[in-house]
C-alpha cells in the first residue's frame, strides 16, 4: 500500500489517494487532501460538509448518495463542486477520511 508523508505525519493510501482507514482521519490529513485539492482556505461550508459526510458514514456505514448530502447540508450541488472542485465522492470523502465511495455519491 502507497505512503504519504505530510506534516510529521505518514498516512496509508489506497492507489486513488483514500486514507487506508477510517479511525487515521485526523487534521493533518484534512491539510494534505486541501493541499491536493488545491482550496486555499477551509471555510465552514467546507467544514460542515466535511461534518455531514462523518456523522452519515459513522451512522451508516457508507457515503450518502448526492441528493442526500445536498439537503442535509443545505448546499446545491453546484455549490458542492465549488468547495470541492473534484467532487464530493472524490474529495469530500477523502478528506472525511471516508473509503472510495463505490457507487454514486
Amino acid at each position: 500500500m502507497p505512503t504519504v508523508e505530510f506534516m510529521g505525519k505518514t498516512f496509508n493510501v489506497d492507489e486513488d489517494g483514500f486514507i487506508d482507514s477510517y479511525n487515521n482521519y485526523c487534521p493533518e490529513w484534512v491539510q494534505y487532501v486541501k493541499a491536493q485539492e488545491g482550496i486555499d482556505e477551509l471555510t465552514d461550508e467546507h467544514k460542515k460538509l466535511v461534518d455531514v459526510l462523518r456523522d452519515y458514514y459513522e451512522k451508516n456505514g457508507i457515503a450518502p448518495m448526492v441528493r442526500v448530502l445536498s439537503k442535509v447540508t443545505g448546499f446545491k450541488l453546484k455549490h458542492i463542486y465549488e468547495l470541492f472542485p473534484s467532487g464530493p465522492g472524490k474529495g469530500a470523502c477523502k478528506m472525511a477520511g471516508l473509503p472510495k465511495p463505490t457507487g454514486c455519491v
